[in-house]
Order: C-alpha cells, then structure tokens, then sequence
C-alpha cells in the first residue's frame, strides 16, 4: 500500500486529532479552566476525527484478514461516529458528565487505541516504522 493523497488526509487528520485532543480535555480540567480554548481546540477535534472516520471508510485493505476489503480496524468508524454524537447529545440535553466521558472514551478509543493498531507490524505505518528501525 502506497502514500496515497486518500491514505495522507487520513494520517494527517488522525495525526493531528491525537495531539490536539489532550489540549481540549486539558482545557476544561485544568485548575485555570480556558472555555475558549476548549471550545476552539475541541470544535477542531470534532472536525478531524470526522475527516479520520470518513476517510478511512474509502481505505479499503485486501490483504490482511477483511470483509470487502474492510478490517477490523474499521470497527473504530462506527464507533467514533456515536462517540461523537452521544457527546454533543450530551452536551445538548446539559449532561457535562457524559459529554466529558464520550469524549474522553472517544479519544482514548479512536486516537489512542487505534493509534496503537496502526503500528502493528503488518500494517502500513507498522512497516514503516519497525523497517525504518530495522526490526522487519
């Protein structure tokens, strides 16, 4: 599998949305709580785990174990989408507390935990990383 521009939106925007995150959940749990800057940084979040969910929905991988060319990876999609809709639903109805917990679990289960299963050797970014190490 090669670096398409499909593949490179993807990465940037999960890439990106994993360091952006802690800023946002940091924000609001500080001692110095920065509303705006949890707001700016958690909007932007939103927009490009929603670009990382889309996206990998047209990165399709026919060699590792897959249904149509989707893995099991492609599990995250469906939840990071709820992740998110329960969050604003949340914050909609005014549950702060489930709003901090879907997103705090959607971060953890979409950027951290996915994050972690795209290293596996096997995976693209796993062979880049372990073969650049020389550890394939």
């Amino acid at each position: 599998m090669e670096l398409s521009p499909l593949i490179a939106i993807h990465l940037s925007a999960a890439a990106s949305a994993t360091l952006i995150g802690p800023v946002a959940l940091w924000a609001r749990r500080a001692r110095l709580q920065r509303p705006r800057l949890h707001r700016a940084f958690g909007y932007a979040w939103v927009t490009l785990m929603l670009i990382t969910a889309v996206s990998a929905l047209f990165i399709r991988d026919f060699r590792l174990p897959n249904i149509g060319g989707y893995t099991p990876i492609h599990l995250l999609v469906p939840v990071t989408l709820a992740g998110l809709s329960g969050a604003f639903w949340a914050l909609a109805q005014g549950n702060v507390r489930l709003h901090r917990h879907c997103m705090l679990g959607t971060y953890i289960g979409a950027n951290v935990v996915a994050g972690a299963f795209t290293l596996l050797p096997g995976r693209h970014l796993g062979n880049l990383l372990w073969g650049g190490l020389g550890l394939l």
